[in-house]
């Protein structure tokens, strides 16, 4: 099913299920059966839910952490009664500081605070959280006990195998003919692309924030009017595979891990950060079907044997621009580099195998006739004797000439 369709609500095939959500849209294999709202609905209560477990956990263990901090205490006073009046203010004191600083960081105080505004506590948590994460960048980031570069590099290449995606086939309505939607474009992959050079979760939520804010206005743009929820996930997902981000999915880890989690399940920051998070799982689970695509085309483009036919020179507007249209005749150039380069490959490939073929055959051939004729070796003949020579061993010869002496 691809976006079109289920953003429109057309019926294309019987065979394709409902959104299993039952809002009577046609849902996506890439998204589960959902369709794209629900798919996004869902994805965000399950982060929810994962945030709220993660929280939960972490209150936990800080009260048995303070529990056993007290029972130390404790035993520490039974055992030094003779410490003097300045060590015991002075352990008072260090208690009373880590004390103050765990109730800071705790749910309760957080939320039940009335003496400090809520919008006062989450300004000095944001400075709290720039503070610590620039410090433990370099440690929590991609840490070596995770498989967060594995994914990245995974992810990395199937965005690469996905290059020959058009707009079209995602229904992306953006016309990038038109300069000032081309400059969002670049301003948003430029938004997305910059996430990765930020070291707090904020500023790369922030670049999220900035990259989806361009992507409508691009649609705004193009259509004329205020763009939708089901505009802007396509959108999204062509912005992604165009601008390929690097390590996406460590700065995704990254952000769950350690961003404040109030602004991730509020707010217009968690709406596009769990729109990103709904992009890279559909581009890991896109096939033919998402595209409405054959199977043999899309195997095809995904092997890089051939890519989608560009739109003809004849067919361009006179405004359109020059760049634009050198850089579609340069992808048909290569192109078509391509493919003989590929029917140069498979002729070599053939060349060698008869090659091979050919030296197999002749040498069974020679194997053949030595084995039909062997090879004898005879030995060699005596050498003849000179003629005037004693023969010793044939006596029916003639004895040898004698020289005679006439006189006269």
């Amino acid at each position: 099913m691809s976006l079109k369709s289920e953003r429109r609500g057309i019926h294309v095939d019987q065979s394709e299920l409902l959104c299993k959500k039952g809002c009577g849209y046609y849902g996506n294999p890439a998204w589960q059966g959902f369709c794209s709202k629900c798919w996004r609905e869902e994805y965000h209560k399950a982060r929810q839910k994962q945030i709220q477990e993660d929280w939960e956990l972490a209150e936990r263990l800080q009260r048995e952490e303070e529990e056993a901090f007290a029972s130390s205490q404790s035993s520490q006073g039974a055992q030094s009664l003779t410490f003097s009046k300045f060590e015991e203010k002075k352990t008072n004191e260090k208690t009373r500081k880590v004390t103050t600083v765990k109730k800071f960081f705790s749910a309760s105080s957080r939320v039940g605070s009335k003496k400090v505004p809520p919008e006062r506590v989450e300004k000095i948590m944001d400075q709290i959280e720039k503070y610590i994460m620039t410090r433990l960048y370099k440690y929590v980031f991609c840490p070596e006990t995770t498989d967060d570069e594995k994914k990245d590099l995974a992810i990395q290449k199937r965005i690469r195998a996905l290059r020959w995606v058009t707009p079209q086939m995602l229904c992306v309505p953006v016309n990038e003919d038109i300069p000032e939607v081309s400059d969002m474009v670049v301003k948003a992959i430029t938004d997305i692309i910059e996430m990765d050079s930020k070291r707090v979760p904020r500023d790369k939520l922030a670049c999220i924030t900035k990259c989806s804010k361009h992507i409508f206005n691009a649609i705004k743009i193009t259509k004329n009017e205020p763009a939708s929820a089901d505009d802007f996930l396509p959108t999204l997902i062509y912005i992604v595979l165009k601008g390929n981000p690097p390590r996406l999915q460590s700065n995704i880890q990254y952000i769950t891990r350690f961003c404040n989690p109030s602004r991730l399940m509020t707010g217009e920051d968690g709406y596009y950060f769990t729109n990103l998070c709904c992009a890279v799982a559909f581009i890991e689970k896109l096939d033919a079907q998402s595209l409405n695509l054959s199977q043999e085309d899309f195997d095809r483009y995904m092997s890089g044997q051939t890519s989608p036919r560009k739109q003809e020179a004849e067919s361009w507007s006179p405004d359109a621009c020059l760049g634009v249209k050198q850089m579609y005749k340069n992808l048909d150039l290569l192109s078509q580099l391509n493919e003989r380069q590929e029917r140069i490959m498979n002729e070599a490939k053939k060349l060698e195998k008869d090659l091979i073929d050919w030296t197999d055959g002749i040498a069974r051939e020679v194997q053949d006739i030595v084995e039909k004729y062997p090879l004898e070796i005879k030995p060699p003949n005596q050498p003849l004797a000179a003629i005037d020579s004693e023969n010793v061993e044939n006596d029916k010869l003639p004895p040898p000439l004698q020289p005679q002496v006439y006189a006269g």
